[in-house]
């Protein structure tokens, strides 16, 4: 579904102001080692599998639902890979709403079903290798996408914002 009831209603009152989103993304990898992206079309850089978490909705629980809309595939969360937002994941859509995301990225195992797009979001989907990664729309760490990912869970930090 391209946009909930919940987020089009705080549309009608904000406009296409900057409004934060609660989000979710996952990195959902294939026996052949390679990580899924898809292409919502129109000039538009890739992203990875992702979505607005709705009211009432944990992040897990959203990752589900949005992976499903999105790719046809049933996944189960196994990681938090990290946490990122900020200024540098502000993004404005062609039709001019701004959102500035604080994204949950999972890693995720394939559970069942086949790769399709199913809510129409999605141009095309591809299982890309890790070092062909194409030009994404949010500026995620590349180790974010490496297998062998520390097992901590990565969040941004800078020495600057320390609490005075």
């Amino acid at each position: 579904m391209p946009i909930s009831d919940y987020y089009k209603q705080l549309r009608l009152k904000v406009g296409k102001d900057l409004i934060f989103m609660p989000s979710v993304a996952a990195i959902i990898r294939n026996t052949n080692d390679e990580i899924l992206f898809q292409y919502p079309g129109e000039g538009e850089y890739w992203s990875l599998p992702a979505g607005a978490i709705e009211p009432g909705e944990a992040p897990a629980q959203a990752l589900i639902r949005e992976v499903w809309e999105e790719t046809g595939l049933t996944v189960r969360p196994n990681k938090l890979l990290g946490i990122f937002g900020g200024e540098s994941f502000r993004f404005t859509y062609p039709h001019g709403d701004k959102v500035e995301y604080n994204v949950f990225v999972f890693e995720c195992n394939i559970i069942s079903g086949k790769l399709t797009a199913i809510d129409g979001e999605s141009a095309d989907l591809q299982f890309i290798k890790e070092e062909n990664k194409p030009k994404l729309a949010l500026p995620y760490p590349d180790f974010i996408f490496n297998k062998q990912h520390s097992d901590n869970v990565y969040f941004q930090w800078d020495n600057n914002w320390a609490y005075k």
